[in-house]
């Protein structure tokens, strides 16, 4: 996996506001507000050299999946993309600074879960998560098992 000062020599320092690397994707389907889920989004903020990948993914897991059973397995809860800050309890940024990692269904998938307890470890999510390797995201509960929700752009 890529490391943080790896994400600095590429993108340099992320800004709070995300100018000069943001862009709006229009997303395929309707994603649920995880922490709101009355609430969906059409649109979703990303950095611009994960905007086609991202697309393809979202689009690819709709191929797969259909929208009734993404939305019955919870691949429709939007935990966030773009969210300028440091890692939980370290000093370095999150790679959500630069907007190159999507959250999916943090609720059921969070940071401290593991194989045995995460949702996205069972067997149904398996095309989801090799459909995200496919165009170049990693998943962190694969990698590392622990944040199972966390997908991060390494194809650079």
């Amino acid at each position: 996996m890529k490391t943080i000062a790896q994400y600095i020599s590429k993108y340099g320092i992320p800004n709070e506001t995300g100018k000069g690397y943001l862009v709006s994707i229009d997303l395929p389907y309707p994603m649920r507000i995880a922490w709101d889920v009355e609430k969906s989004v059409k649109k979703i903020s990303c950095h611009k050299d994960i905007a086609e990948p991202l697309k393809t993914v979202l689009n690819d897991l709709l191929s797969v999946y259909g929208y009734d059973r993404i939305r019955e397995l919870g691949i429709d809860l939007y935990g966030g993309c773009f969210n300028f800050r440091k890692m939980r309890g370290g000093s370095s940024y999150s790679v959500h600074s630069w907007g190159l990692a999507i959250d999916l269904d943090p609720e059921r998938n969070q940071l401290k879960e593991t194989s045995q307890t995460a949702r996205f470890a069972r067997p149904e999510y398996r095309p989801m998560i090799n459909i995200f390797y496919k165009h170049g995201f990693v998943s962190l509960g694969r990698e590392k098992n622990y944040d199972w929700m966390h997908f991060q752009w390494e194809k650079f």
